[in-house]
């Protein structure tokens, strides 16, 4: 298949979109396909993904006022040019907003099948930065997939969320664990002397520092005896954050083994966003061996089975997230079966495995288009 995958973000960005589409292509080109990737060119002075397995095609870009680290797409004539010249069998939208939205339009003019991907909980985010505006993303959001011959969730959460709101032909496909870069023998005890010198328990967080992220809900945590908090990402939050957050440790932004080692190096897994339509990081955290503690909403309800492999807690509940690192810090035993069961429970959500499941979705939809022009 000619797939053409229009993403509103691709390396060197770092983000759940940003990944997503980039381990989707690596498995398109695996499996013999051929795909390209249109993407919002990267900030000045950011060099693109050297490692990107096909060829990349960047429309002009400007950053999201309040928030740089995003970059929106400027509108352009190249993403209709590249569908043409590709030959495009399938469009793949990944989180489809701003450029997606174009690429939807661009696929039903020539008469492309078009798959959507929901990532991005933007109805959450409406609530975050503007305390109203649900009822619109959802709109939006329904006019946007109800586009797509089929659009993809990624956990049963989700995909409950968008049927509820009258988005059509919804179906489920979850997300990939590389378990060969995060597993819990990258443990680096160095790392750890480094961040406890006096060899405090680590809960660590992995993420955007983003209001909709609430890694703030962590504070209680910082306050536990032998306990140290240790923050890894970047964002427009991290000067509050510190100020919310005494003794933290702020790593900024790391990828590749160097996250791995990280993770492994930690104790406790932490996540506090209630607005996750999977939450990669859960993942990656159980890959290391890791016990997580996250709120009982969104994608974490798929991943974090509740006295087995972690802690579920309610959302927005800092005092709930400081008793689950409370009870975790005290008993090492649970600890290490939380872990363990974890890493069992991924060990066989390979990102080949999901994206095959993914392929079969483009076979379907294909079958389905030729089956109604038989018609």
């Amino acid at each position: 298949m000619r797939v053409v995958i229009v993403t509103e973000s691709f390396p060197p960005d770092v983000n759940g979109v940003a990944h997503c589409a980039l381990q989707t292509a690596r498995h398109l080109v695996d499996r013999g396909h051929t795909p390209v990737v249109v993407a919002p060119a990267p900030a000045p002075g950011n060099k693109p993904d050297a490692c990107a397995p096909c060829r990349v095609v960047h429309v002009p870009s400007l950053p999201l006022p309040g928030y740089p680290q995003v970059r929106v797409a400027l509108p352009s004539r190249r993403l209709a040019a590249t569908l043409i010249e590709h030959r495009a069998d399938v469009v793949h939208l990944a989180s489809p907003f701003v450029l997606g939205v174009r690429g939807m339009a661009a696929a039903a003019r020539l008469g492309v099948p078009a798959v959507a991907v929901y990532q991005t909980d933007l109805a959450g985010y409406a609530r975050t930065y503007m305390g109203a505006g649900e009822a619109a993303a959802w709109r939006r959001i329904r006019s946007v997939h109800g586009a797509a011959d089929l659009t993809l969730a990624p956990s049963s959460a989700a995909l409950n969320d968008l049927e509820t709101h009258g988005v059509p032909r919804v179906e489920l496909w979850p997300r990939g664990v590389d378990t060969e870069r995060f597993r819990p023998d990258r443990r680096d005890e160095a790392l750890r002397r480094e961040l406890t010198p006096d060899g405090e328990l680590i809960v660590g967080y992995v993420g955007r520092l983003a209001p909709e992220k609430q890694v703030e809900l962590l504070a209680g945590a910082c306050g536990l005896e032998g306990v140290r908090v240790v923050i890894v990402g970047d964002g427009p939050s991290r000067p509050g954050l510190e100020q919310a957050l005494p003794g933290a440790v702020f790593l900024g932004r790391r990828t590749g083994d160097d996250l791995a080692r990280i993770f492994a190096s930690l104790d406790v897994f932490a996540h506090t966003g209630p607005f996750e339509t999977f939450c990669q990081t859960v993942q990656e955290a159980m890959a290391s061996g890791l016990p997580v503690v996250a709120p009982a909403a969104g994608g974490p309800l798929d991943l974090v089975a509740h006295g087995h492999t972690g802690l579920l807690v309610p959302p927005r509940d800092a005092t709930a997230v400081r008793d689950a690192v409370r009870s975790l810090a005290a008993d090492p035993g649970l600890r290490a079966a939380f872990g363990a069961a974890g890493r069992a429970t991924v060990e066989g959500r390979t990102w080949a495995a999901v994206g095959d499941q993914l392929i079969g979705h483009y076979a379907n939809v294909l079958a389905g288009r030729r089956t109604v022009v038989a018609a």
